[in-house]
Order: C-alpha cells, then sequence, then structure tokens
C-alpha cells in the first residue's frame, strides 16, 4: 500500500466512479452567467504560476496543499471535492472546462483518515452554491463509511480502495493485488514529499534503525507516475534504496481519474 503503510484493501470494483445519483439537495442561492465563469488553471508540472480570472498567482506548494488544502477558485456549477495529494492532477485534468470548481482537504489526512468523513460533511455542507459535488476519494482507509456518507449527502465518488487502485485503473490493480501484496505505492506527490508522508512520520528521521520493522514485509516500492519526470524517476529510486525495497517505475498517467473527472464535464 502506500505511506500508512498497510496491505492493500481487497474488495472489487470496476467503475471509474461509484454512480450516486444527485439528490435534489442543493437549491442554489445564485445564477451563474457564462461571462462570470472562471477557473484558475494549474498544471501537473514544474510551473510556478497559473491565471484566475486573468490575474496571476501563485501555484499552492505541496507543503500547502500537505497541511492547507485548497479553496475552491472560480463561479463553476460543479465542485470536485478531493485529496491534497490530487490537487496538481486534477487540476491539469479540468483546466480547460470553467464550469467545474475544486476544492481539496489538507493531503496529510491521507495518513489520518479518521478525519476524511468530518472534513468531507463539513466541506458539502458550506457548498450549496454548487449543481453537483464530485468526490475525487476512493475509500482511502474510511472502511466504507465514506461511501455511505456519499450516498446519504446524494454525491458521486471515485471506486475503488484508495488512490493507488485509480491511479492504476481499479480493475487492473485489483487483479494484480494478489501477487502485489509485498508492493509498497508511491505517486507523483508521495515522492515529492516522501519525507513528510513516510521518513518523518514513522521517526525514522530520528530512528533509522527501525526501517526493517515497518517495511521487512515489503518487497518492491512501485513509482506509479503521472507525469513524464526523469527527476521524479530518480527520487522515486532513491526513495526505494532508502526503504531498502527493490524499484519499479509504473507509467500509470491519471487512469480513472481521468475517465472520471472526463466523463463529468461531458455530462455538465
Amino acid at each position: 500500500s502506500g505511506p500508512a503503510v498497510t496491505a492493500p484493501r481487497q474488495g472489487r470494483g470496476h467503475a471509474a466512479c461509484r454512480r450516486i445519483p444527485c439528490s435534489e439537495r442543493v437549491n442554489s442561492t445564485r445564477k451563474v452567467e457564462t461571462s462570470e465563469l472562471a477557473f484558475c488553471t494549474f498544471v501537473a508540472d514544474s510551473s510556478t504560476s497559473a491565471k484566475a480570472g486573468g490575474n496571476a498567482m501563485d501555484i499552492p506548494s505541496d507543503g500547502e496543499l500537505t497541511e492547507h488544502g485548497l479553496r475552491p477558485i472560480g463561479h463553476g456549477r460543479i465542485l470536485v471535492l478531493g485529496c491534497g495529494a490530487l490537487a496538481r492532477e486534477i487540476l491539469a485534468l479540468t483546466r480547460k472546462f470553467d464550469h467545474i470548481d475544486l476544492l481539496c482537504l489538507p493531503a496529510i489526512y491521507h495518513n489520518h483518515p479518521e478525519k476524511i468523513v468530518p472534513a468531507v460533511r463539513n466541506a458539502v455542507a458550506r457548498s450549496a452554491g454548487y449543481d453537483r459535488i464530485f468526490l475525487a476519494y476512493a475509500d482511502c482507509g474510511t472502511g466504507g463509511e465514506l461511501a455511505r456518507t456519499a450516498e446519504e449527502l446524494g454525491i458521486e465518488m471515485m471506486a475503488g480502495p484508495h488512490c493507488f487502485a485509480f491511479y492504476q485503473g481499479t480493475e487492473d490493480f485489483l487483479e494484480r493485488a494478489d501477487q502485489e501484496f509485498t508492493s509498497f505505492y508511491l505517486t507523483d506527490f508521495l515522492v515529492r514529499q516522501f519525507d513528510a508522508f513516510v521518513w518523518k512520520p514513522l521517526g525514522l528521521d530520528r530512528h533509522p534503525e527501525l526501517r526493517d520493522s515497518y517495511f521487512g514485509h515489503y518487497r518492491t516500492l512501485v513509482y506509479q507516475a503521472q507525469t513524464d519526470d526523469p527527476a521524479l524517476v530518480e527520487k522515486a529510486r532513491d526513495c526505494a534504496k532508502r526503504l531498502g525495497l527493490g524499484f519499479e517505475h509504473r507509467a500509470t498517467g491519471y487512469g480513472d481519474l481521468g475517465a472520471a473527472l472526463a466523463a463529468l464535464a461531458e455530462e455538465a
């Protein structure tokens, strides 16, 4: 699995997203005209600024996305509510669609799944002006609670156990699960934030002798690459070396996330 240092959750799921009909729970208090639509166009590369409503602004750093997430920008009709670890990828996929806004919860909740459901409830409660809300989370360690909450709230969400599954393609990931239960997965974001999500939370910066206690049952670090970045490949290779694991570079792209967001844009 990923930085939570647990084996991949088992289960079945074959759709790009869990289709939960939107209820009539949203009574929009605003009318959005085409001329008002604006969306912050970020890219999932090393760019340092973007435009929102014609004004240049800084892209949130990985550290900001980790601790604070991302507030929604623009005045779209559809809100994607996701994990800060996916922010750059979602923005890259949706930058052409000015009717879609993005709100991200702090990425560090990846290591504290008990915080996800309460934060999602709070975010949805504060987003009553949107026609639709799409939850760019899979189960992510919530033991099914997030799916039950999404159904209760009348919103859609990604299918699968975690982002590692939907980046690879949930069906393919689950088919390989029995052969890859000794694999440890990292994405572009988690490679960049390896120390913040893995090394330091596990105390390996202070007690490196504990490494084999945590990772002795793993064999391979699988880097699921969303982008083609040789520097990230080398950083991921170094992460594997630090953990005493073999290394595999697997170019997944955006996987089911890309398909789900494309479908969302087409259905708008």
